[in-house]
């Protein structure tokens, strides 16, 4: 029997922690806005810290039962993954948020955040949080710290739960009381003002990036759409930290949808497609976009390479198309056409219109990409002369050029020939 893909991330969890350095994520949010489930961006979770290694595996999410389990502390490495799983197990079994995150309790230093749309959240083990709660007929915010034992939110109640601790080395070490009660506040402010889960995660990921310096991804989930920021901030490689969520991340286009990522996109003051002027996204900015789901947002699915940054580049492509264009599918492998000629997209060839598969009735498209073989980066030329033709000029120039050589090595004996002649 085949494991399904979150059975997969937990297998992914145990080799990946088993190479990596003891680390945790000192920041673990968990907001939800609709109790209900009704809203597509009603749940929201993420995680990051000053520390290295601030990968996929501080969070897993379960899209079929449609809870998260983030994971922290000040114990090893083998302590977090044993909770995690353990957790995981008790969540597929129906247990409630408390009993699963109760379950950090038992390993020395671990931390467990655990929740849903529908069975609420909590933390349990070595933790700093705030509980918020937003009460639905009087709008009253209510902010409550808690530092031990299993703090809940309950199942049915709008609000969220908010842990911060300062890693060693921050330079702005010491901030974490102070910026988790205001952050806490302002999370709260924005549940009672009707903001979705996912952009409250993100503003407050921000917030806490720029005033406690918290700040590397990490990333964050929608707990009731399944979406995932996946690697858009984790560090490449082992041992380093992940984007900073308080710096820029990329600068967009609005009318044509080009797009280009930091550091690239310094050297762009004006859209290289259309000439239109750039907006400057930041990283939390980009996380709280990769999350929500719009009205019109369309489903993309990517085929054919596993590039890093192919699909969410893609993602913002084909929106942007479809937005301007319409379910075109021409119109579609333009647009990623000029994005390969421009060098957004790299590492796959272009792409015809027979490459796209767009259903319209469920706003859903579907690029199939062909990779390039070895390191190549780009698609081979267009050029107006045949390949044979081009290849037939190679060879004259190549025989003409040894004509010159041999001239040069023998010219003395030409020479000499030629006079006796």
């Amino acid at each position: 029997m085949k494991l399904n893909k979150f059975h997969m991330s937990i297998a992914f969890l145990i080799i990946f922690l088993m190479t990596m350095s003891s680390v945790a994520a000192t920041c673990n949010i968990i907001v939800i806005t609709d109790p209900s489930g009704s809203d597509p961006n009603g749940a929201a979770a993420g995680s990051m810290s000053f520390a290295d290694n601030m990968f996929q595996s501080t969070f897993l999410m379960s899209k079929n039962n449609h809870f998260a389990v983030l994971s922290g502390g000040t114990g090893s490495s083998d302590t977090r993954l044993d909770s995690v799983i353990e957790a995981v197990a008790n969540l597929e079994n129906n247990a409630s948020a408390a009993s699963a995150a109760s379950i950090a309790s038992q390993y020395k230093g671990a931390r467990l955040v655990a929740g849903g749309p529908s069975i609420g959240a909590a933390i349990g083990g070595s933790f700093n949080a705030y509980v918020i709660t937003v009460d639905d007929a009087s709008n009253d915010i209510k902010v409550t710290p808690y530092t031990s034992g299993v703090a809940t939110l309950q199942p049915g109640q709008k609000g969220a739960i908010i842990h911060l601790r300062n890693t060693d080395g921050n330079p702005l070490y010491g901030t974490a009381d102070s910026v988790r009660k205001e952050t806490a506040m302002n999370i709260g402010k924005m549940i009672r003002d009707g903001y979705p889960a996912t952009t409250i995660l993100s503003e407050a990921m921000g917030e806490v990036a720029k005033d406690s310096g918290e700040k590397y991804g990490g990333g964050g989930v929608n707990l009731v759409s399944g979406i995932s920021t996946d690697d858009m901030f984790t560090p490449i490689e082992m041992n380093q930290t992940g984007y900073p969520m308080d710096e820029e991340y990329s600068r967009v286009c609005d009318d044509c949808g080009w797009a280009m990522g930091y550091p690239r996109a310094e050297s762009y003051d004006v859209c290289p497609v259309c000439g239109a002027g750039l907006r400057t996204v930041y990283a939390y900015e980009a996380l709280g976009s990769a999350l929500t789901v719009s009205p019109n947002a369309v489903s993309v699915s990517v085929y054919g390479s596993d590039k890093p940054g192919l699909a969410s580049t893609t993602s913002e492509i084909v929106e942007a198309s479809v937005a301007k264009y319409g379910y075109d599918a021409s119109a579609i492998a333009g647009s990623i056409n000029r994005a390969i000629n421009n060098g957004l997209l790299m590492g796959v060839d272009h792409v015809e219109p027979k490459d796209i598969n767009v259903k319209q009735g469920s706003k859903a498209v579907g690029v199939y990409y062909n990779a390039l073989p070895g390191d190549r980066s780009s698609p081979a030329w267009d050029l107006p002369i045949d390949g044979n033709i081009l290849n037939i000029l190679g060879s004259i120039q190549t025989a003409v050029g040894i004509i010159l050589i041999l001239l040069v090595v023998f010219r003395s004996r030409l020479l000499k020939s030629f006079q006796n002649r």
